[in-house]
This record gives structure tokens, sequence and C-alpha cells, in this order.
């Protein structure tokens, strides 16, 4: 028996355009233009022979047709995601590939990756830090972890951590002929630079001397690294103040190996997210590893509270 379905285009468009209440939205989600989704949508409607949608006072409003047929499309279409889902739901031989940027994975993720084994010791986790940008059609990699704005197309995005970043350095610079005591006295030391910073949003050394209202000093001088938790390093051995990231020096500061002299701290228009395709996120493996990660940085973000509280 056929089944004598609309045109699945201009069902899509419908979908989206309903979900939204707005064809500029459901033009965005689609990755097509607004002229389409309206297109796609007069063709439906000359299909069903019916107004589907109405427009009062610059709103786009749904028809009494229209809101019949949206619930009975959107589940359609989490059926069609459940299923397709389903294909890659039972794939759980072998370890879990994770791809992580080097700093984070050193500082922040891999002292904690014992409490995931006792928890889930079936589960082998394989992280793989580097910095490239992950083809998820092509690599073995199910879930990665990344720095930046959150715009990731066609991926399941999850805010992880929100950043920040401020001086530090080895305690033995607050000591000495010329102490840290105030932002002003960095015209004495050495800055230290994180390379990824200056080739993103992240504020350096210029926008923080900015935030702090400090003029005069050289913010290009000094030694630049290429990942962000060598330059905590160079700090700790007293080499010069380093501009941290929160949750990269977190563990430093907590143990005294670096201090914050000063503040501001300054918030990055970045952040770390955790990425993975829908068509993947259901997997065990991957949806466990996904909420033991988000509950570690709650517990991260209390215990920051605990300890600036102290």
């Amino acid at each position: 028996m056929s089944r004598k379905l609309p045109p699945l285009k201009a069902l899509r468009a419908f979908e989206a355009a309903a979900r939204h209440l707005s064809f500029t939205q459901a033009a965005a989600e689609l990755n097509v233009t607004q002229a389409a989704i309206s297109h796609q949508v007069k063709l439906l409607e000359e299909h069903l022979g019916l107004q589907l949608f109405r427009r009062l006072n610059r709103r786009l409003v749904l028809t009494e047709a229209g809101q019949i047929y949206l619930p009975v499309l959107r589940d359609a279409f989490d059926r069609i995601a459940a299923g397709t889902s389903q294909l890659f739901k039972d794939d759980d031989s072998g370890p879990l590939t994770v791809s992580v940027l080097p700093s984070l994975a050193a500082k922040w993720l891999l002292p904690r990756m014992s409490r995931f084994r006792d928890r889930h010791p079936d589960i082998d986790v394989m992280i793989s830090a580097n910095n490239k940008l992950v083809d998820f059609s092509d690599d073995s990699v199910e879930m990665a972890i990344r720095y930046g704005a959150g715009n990731y197309p066609g991926l399941q995005v999850d805010l992880l951590l929100r950043d920040e970043v401020f001086p530090v350095c080895s305690p033995s610079l607050l000591r000495g002929p010329n102490p840290l005591k105030a932002p002003e006295d960095l015209r004495h030391y050495t800055l230290l630079h994180d390379e990824v910073s200056r080739h993103d949003e992240s504020p350096d050394w210029r926008n923080w001397l900015r935030a702090a209202k400090v003029s005069g000093i050289d913010c290009t001088r000094g030694p630049g690294f290429s990942d962000s938790s060598m330059v905590i390093e160079a700090a700790a051995a007293g080499q010069g103040v380093a501009l941290a990231h929160r949750w990269l020096a977190a563990a430093d500061l907590e143990s005294g190996r670096v201090v914050q002299p000063f503040g501001p701290s300054v918030p990055s228009k970045f952040a770390y997210y955790i990425v993975c395709p829908p068509a993947l996120a259901e997997r065990r493996r991957v949806r466990l590893f996904r909420q033991w990660l988000l509950e570690e940085a709650r517990k991260t973000g209390a215990e920051s509270a605990a300890l600036s509280s102290c």
C-alpha cells in the first residue's frame, strides 16, 4: 500500500516555522533562506488545500489546521530521530574516544578521570589531546570538548564551563625588592603570553591592563607559549606573570604552586563546550560520560564559590 505524503522538504519547513513561529528562525535552523521557507510552506498549503499560518500585527500564528498538524509532524520527526539514534545506540564496543584540548585535559579533566572509572569501570575512555577540529564523519572520535563561542552547527552542544582570566605568578614574586602588590607593579616583571589568546577573542594582556586601568606597560613584551597549560607552568617556575584561564589554573591555585596577586578577573567571550553528533548522543557510553562531565562542572563551580568565600 503506497503512502500519499506531502513533500518532505515542505513538511520540514512547516514544522520548523511552526515550532519557532518565525520563518527567519526556521531558515537559520535549516540553513536555507527565509524565502525558501515561505515557498515550501506555500507549497504545503497548496498541497493540503488548507491555510496553516496567519499573520497578525507582524506576528506569525498558526491556524486551527496548523495547530492540529504541528504535534503530528513533531512526533513523526522525533520518531525518525530516535530511530536513527537507535541504529547507533547498540554500538558500544571498544573505548569511548574523546577529543580534548591539551590544556584542559592536563589541568582539569585527567585529575578527575579516576572518579569516572570508579563509577563506570566497564567503560574505557581514550583521551585524544589535540587542538585540531574534529571531523566526526571520518574520525573515530565520538565526543569533543572545545573552547569557543558555542556555535557548532549540526552538533549537540552543552555548555561545560564558562571562563575568565586573571594574573597568576609564583608565590616568590610576592616577596623581594619589587613585590607584586598592585597591577602597576607588573612593569617590573616579565609578562607571559598564551599564544592561543592572541588568535581568538579571549582576553589578552592588552585587554586585561585596560580593564585594570593600568597604562604605561608594554603588553607585547615577554615570551609566548603555544599551550595554555605551559604558560601556567612557566609562571609556577617564577619566569614571570601569566594571564591564566580560571579552570586551567584552579588546581595550581588550590595547591599554592601559583597565586593570584590581584584582580580584576576578566570574563571571556569563549567557554568550554561538549559537542557530539546527535546520532551518537544516546550511545550509553557517550550519554554517561556527558552526564558525568556536566556533574563535575557543577561541582567545580561550587568548589570555586566555596574557595572564593574563604
